[in-house]
């Protein structure tokens, strides 16, 4: 059988696993299904990328590394702009199925920790919220354990005559403490060396849109259901609010104010 759009995509499969759960099905649980199915999808790729960005900046690559982010900021855009198509959906439309959803939430995105995780950050409720899903812990602890974005970052400057050196030294939140030795070999980076120095604004973009998707993402929670818990019990639009301005490369950011 010769290769067509369809077998090659196998659009097939992938249009047959929108399985709406309401009874009597409700029109806008597609939609909530799609977007979400949508969001893994792009999750998959920029999980994708982040390997390809690791290996460049460990390899010294700037060039690459640039093109790499550059690729993830605009999944990242596709990420927030997606967040408008979701939001045509009124609390209404939202809650005739909302009940059917069970325990099933957000906090239970398996790729979207990874990616926090490949960020920097180890929360509690990680790997809390899949206990008893020993595969999905072994992976979790398994990418802990792996370079982070900083981290990688921090070979490739070091490799530049930049010596930085990021130290694991939180359990909670962010693992990386802010280090004014490291705000002084950044500051040199951003005077003297143009394209490392794109690497950093990009890494910058790359914060800045996480924390973009994050408010977004909390204000059409808002917007749809209030001050209510989410679903699988989760605390809602409280715990979101607090996430939102959370920086993921503290020391780039605190650089701002030596120029």
């Amino acid at each position: 059988m010769n290769l067509t759009y369809s077998s090659y995509l196998e659009v097939e499969a992938l249009t047959s696993i929108q399985n709406l759960k309401s009874k009597p099905e409700e029109h806008d649980e597609m939609l909530f299904i799609i977007i979400h199915q949508t969001y893994e999808l792009w999750f998959k790729q920029i999980l994708h990328e982040f390997g390809k960005l690791r290996n460049d900046l460990k390899k010294g690559e700037t060039w690459h590394a640039i093109k790499t982010l550059r690729r993830i900021l605009t999944i990242m855009k596709t990420l927030v702009s997606q967040v408008d198509i979701l939001e045509t959906m009124t609390p209404l439309e939202f809650n005739s199925f909302r009940s059917f959803l069970g325990q099933s939430t957000g906090f239970q995105s398996i790729q979207f920790r990874e990616i926090e995780i490949l960020c920097g950050l180890r929360l509690p409720m990680m790997l809390k919220a899949h206990e008893g899903d020993d595969k999905t812990i072994e992976l979790l602890k398994a990418r802990m354990e792996e370079s982070t974005i900083w981290e990688s970052f921090g070979e490739y400057l070091t490799q530049k005559g930049y010596p930085v050196s990021p130290v694991r030294e939180n359990e909670v939140g962010l693992m990386f403490n802010t280090s004014d030795e490291i705000q002084k070999q950044l500051v040199q980076v951003m005077k003297t060396a143009p394209e490392l120095a794109l690497v950093c604004e990009l890494l910058v973009d790359f914060d800045e849109g996480l924390q973009e998707w994050r408010y977004r993402h909390v204000k059409m929670v808002e917007r749809t259901i209030g001050r209510k818990k989410g679903t699988g019990g989760s605390a809602g639009v409280d715990y979101l609010k607090k996430t939102t301005n959370h920086a993921i490369f503290p020391d780039l950011w605190a650089i701002r104010t030596e120029f």
